[in-house]
């Protein structure tokens, strides 16, 4: 099984659409609030961390980079080839490497896993946004990357985001500019329930190592000026506790 054609095209249309630099579109926030506040978490779970780490829907590799500074080989992937082209332009230097990858096809994990070894995860926001039928392959997915000894680290928005994105969308005077061209493609955002994060978790032969609530940052701002935080939830998963 592999992504759907729907969802590969949405997503190359709105990163050939995107505005460049970082910050353009609305989960591009500085690493400060987004995977700096994650690896606090994350750190203290990676029982080996000489392993790869791949950043699993890397986009335009904002996040990749200030991992690549941290880790020791850092592999930012996504569905998307536009996305991969972005996240090579804004790394001149070559912090970390990029390629294309459907980690829902379940040929293309295991070739990449053969090649790397078992690698940690970190993956933020890409199960809400995938067809329902791809979430659990996708899981799937990552369990081959981590292997036995590789952990992952998930953010999803949680259901209580879904109101808030709503409630933007259809402000009087439309949606924010960032947001826009989300629904325009045809992403939605927000569409995973919270009990069933786990259990796609659990059916992938993984183990919740821990978890909880943080605010995750967007780019952009509500009119009186505060940035716009999303609920969401983490996980740190792998293969023993």
């Amino acid at each position: 099984m592999s992504i759907t054609s729907r969802y590969r095209e949405a997503w190359e249309g709105f990163w050939r659409e995107a505005p460049g630099g970082q910050g353009a579109v609305l989960w591009d926030a500085e690493p400060t609030v987004t995977a700096g506040l994650h690896l606090a978490l994350f750190e203290p779970f990676v029982s080996d961390p000489v392993l790869p780490l791949v950043d699993l829907g890397c986009g335009n590799g904002t996040q990749t980079r200030f991992l690549a500074d941290r880790f020791a080989h850092v592999l930012g992937v996504d569905l998307s080839e536009a996305a991969i082209d972005r996240a090579r332009q804004a790394d001149p230097a070559g912090q970390a490497a990029y390629r294309v990858l459907d980690a829902v096809e379940k040929d293309e994990a295991a070739a990449l896993h053969a090649e790397l070894g078992d690698s940690n995860v970190y993956m933020r926001g890409v199960l809400h946004q995938c067809e329902p039928d791809d979430r659990q392959p996708l899981m799937d997915g990552v369990a081959t990357l981590l292997g036995e000894r590789g952990r992952g680290f998930l953010v999803e928005l949680s259901e209580a985001a879904k109101p808030i994105l709503l409630g933007l969308a259809q402000g009087a005077d439309g949606p924010p500019p960032k947001l826009a061209p989300i629904f325009r493609h045809g992403i939605a955002p927000g569409e995973v329930s919270d009990d069933t994060v786990p259990h796609y978790v659990r059916a992938a032969g993984l183990t919740v190592l821990a978890g909880g609530e943080l605010p995750l940052a967007t780019t952009d701002h509500a009119p009186d000026g505060t940035r716009i935080e999303l609920p969401s939830k983490w996980l740190v998963v792998g293969r023993t506790a």
